[in-house]
């Protein structure tokens, strides 16, 4: 005990113990920020076995590399060069809005709860799937997965909302105005939370963010779009290479827009753009 006195009784040695303190608080808030997995609530199983809530049964399906049919759905994928950019395009019609469905990493709600892709997309039994909104980075931003709302809370403004009711139809609305009348209609399915919307409602409105670095910016990216009732684009390209620079929100707007998408929708890009079939 006297041996700790006498070394805390010099000023700077009380500098040298408050720096290691911070230090220490410093990596554990960032370990905690970004990789310590904290599952909050496992997700309910979206594969349900209620015939009622279950679209028909279909028939054989005819898959091909780049494409997919049946009674119910019907996808054809193509690969594109544009701005120097690989860009993979998925055209999606769906006869239920029901196939339209979302997934959590490891089926669990939390945060820093990461898994690839690919693996996601087989234990639900998917045909085609794109990365999403990266929820668990934030603790704010609405989260609602297939009729459930798991989190409430706002990003505040000048942040964009994906909204997509039970019918399959999309709606980009400004974060901080959804309604909690709206959150609790059952009207909805699903909310994302990334953005920013790239078209609304027939007009490319990613031009609203021509003062972020996002805007001019080329990256790996990931987007969703609607053309109409039940018919979708999935758009993820490659960045970051000499083959494939990657893809500038306006870029990206441009492309989806020539697609004839009437709503979409950036999605997390980067290094977790991702599209499997």
């Amino acid at each position: 005990m006297n041996k700790i006195k006498r070394f805390l009784s010099k000023p700077y040695r009380w500098t040298i113990v408050f720096s290691i303190l911070l230090i220490l608080f410093f990596a554990y808030a960032m370990l905690d920020t970004f990789v310590i997995p904290k599952a909050i609530i496992a997700s309910a199983d979206t594969n349900t076995s209620d015939s009622e809530n279950q679209p028909s049964q279909p028939s054989a399906p005819v898959i091909t590399e780049t494409s997919y049919s049946d009674d119910n759905i019907v996808i054809t994928i193509e690969t594109i060069k544009e701005y120097n950019t690989v860009i993979y395009i998925a055209d999606i019609q769906i006869n239920d809005a029901s196939y339209l469905k979302t997934a959590f990493a490891k089926n669990s709600y939390g945060r820093n709860i990461k898994d690839i892709t690919s693996k996601m997309a087989s234990s639900h039994d998917a045909i085609l799937a794109i990365n999403g909104d990266y929820y668990g980075f934030r603790s704010s931003g609405y989260v609602l997965r297939n009729g459930k709302l798991y989190r409430t809370s706002s990003r505040g403004s000048g942040y964009d909302a994906l909204l997509i009711d039970t019918s399959g139809n999309f709606l980009i609305e400004a974060d901080s105005e959804i309604s909690k009348s709206l959150l609790n209609s059952g009207t909805l399915s699903q909310i994302i939370s990334f953005g920013p919307g790239l078209i609304e409602n027939g007009k490319i409105t990613a031009n609203k963010m021509t003062k972020s670095a996002a805007f001019t910016t080329t990256n790996p990216r990931t987007a969703i779009g609607q053309i109409a009732p039940l018919h979708y684009i999935f758009a993820v390209c490659d960045g970051r290479t000499k083959t494939s620079t990657g893809l500038t929100l306006k870029q990206l707007a441009q492309i989806l827009y020539d697609k004839g998408c009437v709503w979409a929708y950036n999605l997390d890009g980067g290094g977790s753009a991702t599209m499997y079939f």
